[in-house]
């Protein structure tokens, strides 16, 4: 409110236009809009980049819109897809989870051989080894909340000794899915759709997402999720059960990790205690391509999948290219570097 001097000399009250709020917005400069429109838009960054590499890589290669190619890069990235959705929850409580390959492979390996060495009847053998990969999560869980150490610590530890567990129980050999009960690579098995060739596992994750998006979206556990992330103390006092909620993304990741496992088996056709090296890493690259803070807070499971997709997309396209595989990583590398410093400068955005 403002003050003026009214013709019979006493003060009249003249409301505030708020002008200058209005002056000020006017005043932003176009990189500071885009700034304010990615700040309350995470997920448009990625879509753009997403939209970008697929133009650009069909004009590299003719073969790169084939149905054939685009079937071939949806079933490339689910397991990933799969793993970064765990990841995705860890990282918006401000946590990071560097033992989710390793569970993936692992619990693949105990599903296998659950099966084939002890006889176990393949639906039972896959049920206990999802329990096992949920075991493990929660062991994260436990340790990251009732010992209090920090996530990039533990999960570092565990993942030396789900590796190392996984070499012992696998002794090094690979399991045929021939040797296996037909369930355990059912996920591998495709459907057409026009041209398109899915699998059962794509399918499975496309769910997985949907049923995370509402979780988050739309339930008080979503809620205390992004809570946590954003300020764990402040959290706490506002009665929010931190500890509890930390406990459960670790275990729900763990979960999400062994169903990984599965489709991971049917992608491959076997179980082997081979694979995954890259698996850390590229879950959590696809969850910052995907627009999540690495500070946790703020982020989209749907923006986890494009991040995903992202990744899928340009290892394909550079390996159409003919770009040498060494190069794919230095690109996907550089993309993760340029992803957190749009994030460092989307999280400066005023208020």
């Amino acid at each position: 409110m403002a003050n003026d001097t009214s013709p019979g000399g006493g003060t009249a009250t003249v409301p505030d236009t708020g002008a200058t709020g209005f002056e000020e917005r006017r005043t932003e400069s176009p990189l500071q809009r885009i700034q304010h429109v990615l700040h309350a838009n995470p997920i448009l960054g990625p879509l753009a980049v997403l939209v970008l590499a697929i133009i650009v890589f069909s004009i590299v290669s003719g073969r790169f819109l084939s149905a054939t190619n685009l079937g071939l890069v949806l079933a490339q990235v689910t397991v990933i897809a799969v793993l970064a959705l765990g990841q995705t929850l860890i990282i918006l409580t401000a946590g990071i989870d560097l033992s989710a390959g390793a569970i993936a492979v692992f619990s693949s390996i105990l599903m296998a051989n659950i099966a084939t060495d002890l006889g176990v009847p393949g639906a039972l053998a896959l049920i206990i080894g999802l329990v096992l990969g949920t075991a493990m999560g929660a062991i994260n869980g436990l340790l990251v909340t009732r010992l209090k150490l920090p996530p990039f610590i533990v999960t570092l530890g565990t993942l030396s000794i789900f590796f190392s567990l996984n070499s012992v129980v696998s002794q090094s050999e690979t399991v045929r899915g021939t040797d296996m009960p037909s369930i355990m690579t059912w996920t591998g098995n495709t459907f057409g759709i026009g041209g398109f060739r899915i699998t059962y596992g794509s399918i499975i994750m496309l769910l997985l997402f949907a049923v995370f998006w509402y979780a988050l979206a739309n339930t008080a556990w979503g809620r205390h999720v992004y809570a946590t992330g954003d300020d764990i103390e402040a959290a706490r006092l506002a009665g929010i059960r931190t500890g509890h909620v930390l406990f459960s993304v670790y275990t729900v990741a763990g979960l999400l990790y062994a169903i990984g496992a599965w489709i991971l088996m049917g992608r491959l056709a076997s179980a082997s205690p081979n694979v995954g090296v890259e698996y850390n890493l590229d879950s959590i690259t696809a969850v910052v391509l995907g627009g999540t803070s690495l500070f946790g807070g703020r982020g989209l499971v749907l923006g986890t999948l494009v991040g995903a997709l992202i990744v899928g997309v340009f290892r394909n396209g550079l390996q159409l290219g003919g770009v040498d595989v060494v190069w794919q990583g230095c690109a996907i590398g550089l993309l993760v570097l340029i992803a957190v410093s749009i994030d460092q400068w989307i999280r400066k955005v005023k208020a």
